[in-house]
């Protein structure tokens, strides 16, 4: 039988493994546990190509400043330069933190996000990296066996987390073992703690977890994490870590950090491809402060936030 990939309450000393459907891992409480197109920095055009000029500039400004969202940046990529301008960044900011604090801590998404990641993997960043200073954590997760392919941290462990030396007591998964409810809990539980000992900073402006690199995508709908339009969860503002029993995107149960911790990292990166998505980004980008925001308009975090976006993603701004 092929033990749980977590380190635990009570078993200190496990390795990392592939996911197991016999898995019953919880998170941890000990420590051991670019070639744009165009580019917008503080939504002042450094590029931009001439037609699209004129009736970019303006609005995009105006609709961001009224928002208040000073701290952002956006910038679209040729979609196969996003993956080399996204693993320069990663690794930027993981350098930043691991010398700054010896450990960096960042949170990842599903869906493509993993695949954008994939030049971390190789030269210069596969062996300069401080993996081992690296503390892997999920901004949602699907309630689901660490088999499923729905999972995760299957996706990650699949694309990313298989192949570099992260120490295994550093990856903290939900435990799938338990109910969304109690998934929930848990993590938050594990979180705390690892506030408590130093591992997570925490913000002196919220309280919340500080997060040094949260990377989040964003579906059709303009969905982030698992915090979908017009759900009562995108209100909630005390718990660091919920859960969803009626998600509109299957699979239906899952967990999810709040606005509250999202909103308190050091850096956050959104990185959304593809033509489908376009309406949802010029929605969060340039609409109306009349109409409802969509969740990923609602991602303004206490430090840098940089949109990712290639060309169809764009492609209506």
């Amino acid at each position: 039988m092929i033990q749980t990939p977590f380190r635990s309450l009570t078993n200190p000393t496990q390795v990392l493994l592939p996911p197991s459907s016999s898995s019953s891992s919880s998170c941890p409480s000990s420590l051991r546990f670019s070639s744009t197109l165009f580019s917008f920095r503080g939504f002042s055009l450094s590029s931009v190509t001439p037609k699209h000029k004129s009736p970019l500039l303006s609005p995009l400004k105006s609709s961001m400043a009224e928002s208040q969202k000073s701290n952002a940046v956006v910038e679209v990529f040729e979609k196969e330069e996003l993956p080399v301008s996204l693993a320069k960044y990663v690794a930027d900011v993981s350098n930043k933190f691991t010398t700054e604090r010896g450990a960096f801590t960042v949170c990842l998404s599903g869906g493509s996000l993993i695949s954008y990641l994939r030049k971390l993997l190789e030269p210069p960043y596969v062996d300069s990296l401080e993996w081992s200073k690296w503390h892997v954590f999920w901004v949602d997760e699907r309630v689901v066996p660490k088999t499923h392919e729905d999972s995760n941290y299957k996706l990650a462990y699949d694309g990313l987390l298989s192949k570099v030396p992260i120490p295994p007591g550093n990856v903290y998964a939900i435990n799938d073992a338990l109910s969304a409810e109690g998934a929930a809990e848990d993590y938050e539980t594990c979180l705390r703690q690892l506030v408590k000992n130093g591992v997570i900073a925490s913000s002196s402006v919220t309280g919340f977890p500080k997060f040094d690199l949260m990377l989040l995508g964003m579906g059709p709908d303009g969905h982030v994490a698992s915090l979908f339009p017009g759900h009562p969860l995108l209100k909630e503002n005390k718990k660091w870590v919920t859960f969803i029993k009626d998600s509109p995107k299957p699979p239906p149960e899952r967990i999810t950090f709040t606005f509250p911790v999202i909103n308190s990292s050091a850096y956050t990166a959104l990185v959304v491809t593809g033509a489908g998505k376009s309406d949802a980004v010029h929605s969060a980008l340039r609409g109306s402060q009349n109409s409802p925001k969509l969740p990923a308009a609602m991602v303004s975090p206490e430090g840098e936030l940089k949109w990712f976006l290639d060309k169809g993603a764009a492609s209506k701004l």
